[in-house]
């Protein structure tokens, strides 16, 4: 089966997160640095509220992102703990983001989509050529 890197799965998952924890410091460090400014409270002020917007955005996202697991005849959704299999009949549809280098899943029955990052590491770049296409069934791309 053909599963993702943790690493590169948790870059994935919290990547707004530090971005937005970032945002919030070097908005904290703006304010203590230069605080009687008017210039400096307004760029504390844009800094602040990028690091709210990327924050939701990590709300939003990070409980959508999965670790699955691919063969030819299943699909596995990894949680810590608990691991769930579908059969390729039960997908609705995958779609490929390309410049995210990453898969929606719409599986039948299920409300939400659900995202996963490609197995191995030799993928090239922004996703264009994925090379474990011949995992997933022709009938779903």
């Amino acid at each position: 089966m053909g599963e993702v890197n943790p690493v590169k799965f948790y870059l994935a998952r919290y990547f707004f997160l530090a971005l937005s924890a970032l945002q919030g410091l070097a908005s904290a460090l703006m304010l203590l640095q230069f605080g009687e400014s008017p210039k400096a409270r307004f760029v504390a002020f844009a800094l602040f509220t990028l690091a709210l917007i990327l924050f939701s955005m990590h709300l939003l996202l990070s409980n959508r992102i999965r670790r699955v697991a691919i063969s030819k005849k299943k699909i596995e959704l990894i949680k810590p703990g608990k691991e769930k299999s579908y059969d390729w009949d039960d997908v609705k549809s995958v779609k490929l983001i390309p410049f995210l280098n990453m898969y929606c899943l719409k599986l039948k029955g299920k409300k939400n989509k659900i995202y996963f990052l490609p197995a191995g590491n030799n993928q090239a770049m922004f996703g264009l050529f994925p090379s474990d296409s011949d995992l997933i069934p022709k009938k779903m791309r």
